[in-house]
């Protein structure tokens, strides 16, 4: 039973720094949208998305490395379906999220269409160099439509910035965005490894823990973020970073194993995987548009998109 104790201590250490950083992660990165007058959806888009996507892309990258690309795959898919259903359901949960109309008709739009190519590529059961070039192009050309974008847009929600924050305090303010996002990383890392220890000391099975303690370890980032988010009313973070995250993973995760190793995709990736991940693409337009003026993903929706996670779980055991 000794043995069990530093894991058990390193998962708590690890969901306690998760939190802290977090906390910072989100705070910083709000008042870089302030100092540099950038609209907080780009943040929440690109270094929240690209940032919480990271440990994804180690994992991919170090697993295609190997020559295990089910790994890689499994973990862009997967992460996706975690990121809607569980980060984006359990955030509604906490409060109701109101979503700015044009985010569904631009970035959304760009989801949809990177998820239908993702699909088509995968669809004949090999994921190679070509694919892998198809996927990286779309990155490009969705961090240059992002970045012109951000040019366009000065719609902002962190007026209690204004008066404290100022130029002179850029540097601190970047290296604490730094520090915050290692610590995240680093800290879901920590929650991996503590549950997996943990899981074997209980002979829970290694199938089992990668599908649920390593897939939900590398989607932390997000679930994090986007509850700290949630808290200070960020709304438009929250939904960024679910919309910025799925576009890392589809088009950056999912190109890495064919560029680094291509290999043949399993069956299951496109009879069950990849549906769910679809129809969860699909659900959060739904869940959000609803056709009005205003909106609102709503508690009911948030337990909605959570029972399609819990159902995925059952269909994976």
């Amino acid at each position: 039973m000794p043995d069990i104790l530093l894991p058990i201590i390193a998962l708590l250490a690890g969901f306690a720094l998760l939190i802290w950083s977090a906390d910072e992660f989100t705070e910083n990165g709000a008042k870089i949208a302030n100092i540099f007058k950038v609209s907080p959806l780009i943040i929440g888009l690109l270094i929240f998305g690209f940032g919480t996507s990271a440990p994804e892309m180690l994992v991919s990258g170090l697993a295609a490395i190997d020559g295990n690309t089910g790994l890689s795959i499994g973990n862009a898919v997967g992460s996706n379906i975690f990121n809607i259903a569980l980060v984006l359901g359990v955030s509604a949960i906490i409060s109701p999220i109101e979503v700015r109309g044009d985010i569904l008709k631009k970035e959304w739009v760009f989801l949809m269409i990177a998820t239908l190519i993702a699909g088509l590529l995968l669809w004949d059961l090999r994921l190679d160099a070509i694919d892998g070039l198809v996927l990286i192009t779309l990155l490009v050309l969705f961090l240059t439509y992002t970045f012109k974008m951000s040019k366009n847009n000065q719609n902002h929600e962190f007026d209690e910035f204004e008066q404290t924050i100022d130029k002179s305090q850029t540097t601190k303010t970047w290296a604490m965005l730094l520090i915050g996002l290692i610590v995240l990383i680093s800290s879901a890392k920590l929650v991996v490894w503590g549950g997996v220890e943990v899981a074997q000391a209980f002979g829970v099975s290694d199938l089992i823990i990668g599908l649920t303690v390593v897939a939900l370890g590398t989607s932390l980032p997000e679930l994090a973020v986007s509850i700290a988010s949630v808290l200070k009313k960020q709304f438009e973070m929250v939904v960024g970073n679910v919309i910025g995250s799925n576009l890392f993973n589809t088009i950056a995760v999912l190109a890495i194993p064919g560029l680094i190793h291509p290999s043949d995709v399993a069956l299951e990736v496109i009879e069950r995987d990849y549906p769910i991940m679809l129809l969860l693409t699909v659900l959060l337009f739904i869940v959000s548009y609803k056709f009005s003026k205003k909106h609102i993903i709503n508690r009911f929706e948030g337990f909605a998109l959570v029972s399609v996670f819990s159902f995925y779980m059952w269909q994976l055991f």
